[in-house]
């Protein structure tokens, strides 16, 4: 499904988020600066002026809190989330992260103007990484579900669904079960992936509908006769306790790095920021084996994803770097170092124009849409 189409999917049971919300924030002085004026009074339990790292751990939870995703450690389902759409690394990483930035790595109390400068920086960035793949958030309420089951499109599919399913001692339940697991969210089901949606849906439905019933072999009429039942039950379960998902998707194609290579300014400005986090020997030569940490860190500037986000794409640049001889840990001057990365720039457009890789990710949000959170909502808000 087209993420315009995604995003029409029940419109008014879903929250597109694409970054604007934090740009308009951040964006208006007046409004940021009452904004942080009202956050910062609210952390600083003592009163001091400055913020203490305890004090700092609410801030810190909120960010990810303010973008409706799980907080730190809900499921490891929702890693992937952070790590391919917002920021790098785990959630716990991200914590980390954002709290070194707060302190400078150190275990410092924090001003109000250091935490004004920090504040938007990560909000900046988030925001960007929002725009640049957005996250829509859809509430799962069974009536989707409930359109597919009495639709034309589910015996065809169903059976497809069916003869994929390698149980060759699996009982009734076993097939329903694993069906489940393969249903989308454009055909209303939530991830059964996850461990709630696991054990407060589908697992209580199948049990009341199925009961005891343990038919081998299991035949293509049984089993689509038994998985409609249970799937309306599915969604009445779901009108009652309806589910979050926070979905996104993107296509890498190439495109992102077409428009860096193509602007020489904007290329030279972007290879000169990466080769900042690269050591230098004596003679100020630098290995090709931070070839790899700089095309992270320019990642963002050509529509990629950070290394190790999205397995397809790891194993574009390990068959680009094979192929250019980047990983042979040589020495070489700066001058050779960017031609490198250029060419791998380039080398890696070419393939995935050729064959563009697109990656879908659906996480269950185990908080309600109008998030606790208090982070991007402060009186002044309504001023903007």
């Amino acid at each position: 499904m087209e993420k315009n189409e995604l995003m029409k999917l029940k419109s008014s049971e879903s929250q597109v988020m694409d970054g604007s919300d934090i740009m308009k924030l951040v964006g208006n002085e007046a409004v940021f600066s009452n904004f942080v004026d009202h956050k910062f009074e609210e952390l600083d339990i003592d009163k001091d002026g400055k913020l203490s790292v305890k004090e700092l751990q609410p801030a810190v939870a909120d960010i990810g809190v303010a973008l409706g995703l799980p907080p730190q450690g809900s499921s490891p389902e929702s890693d992937h989330i952070y790590s391919e759409i917002v920021l790098r690394g785990s959630i716990h990483t991200f914590y980390g992260q954002v709290l070194q930035e707060f302190t400078h790595g150190k275990q410092e109390k924090v001003s109000k103007t250091e935490f004004k400068e920090v504040l938007s920086d990560i909000l900046l960035g988030m925001a960007a990484g929002l725009k640049r793949d957005p996250i829509v958030l859809l509430r799962m309420d069974g009536e989707d579900l409930l359109e597919f089951v009495k639709s034309p499109a589910f015996e065809p599919e169903m059976i497809s669904l069916y003869s994929e399913l390698e149980l060759p001692d699996g009982s009734l339940k076993d097939y329903i079960i694993k069906a489940f697991e393969k249903l989308t969210v454009d055909q209303g089901m939530p991830p059964a992936s996850d461990s709630w949606v696991m054990s407060n849906v589908v697992e209580p439905v199948v049990e009341s509908c199925i009961g005891a019933t343990n038919e081998q072999p299991v035949t293509q009429e049984t089993f689509l006769a038994e998985f409609k039942k249970v799937a309306e039950s599915a969604a009445q379960r779901l009108k009652e306790q309806p589910v979050i998902v926070a979905h996104s998707e993107n296509t890498f194609d190439g495109s992102g790095i077409k428009r860096l290579l193509s602007n020489k300014f904007e290329l030279d400005k972007t290879l000169d920021s990466a080769l900042k986090t690269i050591p230098r020997d004596r003679n100020g030569k630098m290995s090709k084996e931070y070839l790899r940490v700089a095309l992270d860190v320019l990642a963002p500037s050509a529509g990629l994803p950070p290394i190790g986000a999205v397995d397809q794409m790891d194993k574009v640049i390990q068959e680009v770097c094979k192929m250019l001889d980047a990983d042979d840990g040589k020495m070489v001057k700066e001058e050779e170092f960017k031609k490198l990365l250029t060419e791998i720039l380039g080398s890696m457009m070419l393939q995935l124009e050729g064959k563009p890789v697109s990656v879908s990710t659906n996480s269950v949000v185990h908080e309600p849409l109008a998030s606790s959170s208090t982070l991007l909502q402060p009186p002044s808000i309504s001023e903007m």
